[in-house]
């Protein structure tokens, strides 16, 4: 998994105005281990400080989206989750069963796709790779 990215320290670089409600919101992503949606944030930021509404990390998440600050994902569940925005990229493995997310990184699938782009007559600036799978080993 990544390093944490410091949501907060990234606002302040980009100039944002940072209040108390965003400051935890930013925490609260700076903290997550998985990819949250806004109710899981809404969630998680509202046991910290009860008067943050979901409106409220609504427009934070569309805010730091708009900075770049924060990526969005759709895995599929019809839901929006969200990531920082990563320094270094990396794939997303789903686990469509539980939800569950891994991420990735694996040279040989970089090169491949870079090989692929070249033979089609174009020089890779960026890709976002997303696979969905059922664990092996999992009884049905």
């Amino acid at each position: 998994m990544p390093r944490k990215i410091d949501i907060e320290a990234l606002c302040a670089e980009k100039g944002l105005r940072i209040t108390e409600q965003r400051r935890v919101i930013a925490r609260v992503l700076s903290d997550a281990e998985d990819h949250p949606d806004v109710e899981r944030l809404h969630e998680r930021s509202s046991a910290i400080d009860p008067g943050i509404s979901i409106a409220t990390v609504y427009r934070t998440v569309r805010l730091f989206e708009e900075a770049g600050i924060l990526e969005r994902h759709d895995f599929g569940d019809g839901r929006a989750r969200y990531e920082a925005a990563p320094e270094a990229h990396h794939d997303h493995l789903i686990d469509v069963e539980t939800g569950n997310v891994i991420e990735f990184v694996d040279p040989e699938l970089e090169q491949l796709q870079r090989q692929i782009a070249e033979k089609l007559g174009f020089r890779l600036v960026d890709h976002r790779m997303e696979l969905y799978g059922v664990a092996l080993d999992r009884k049905n």
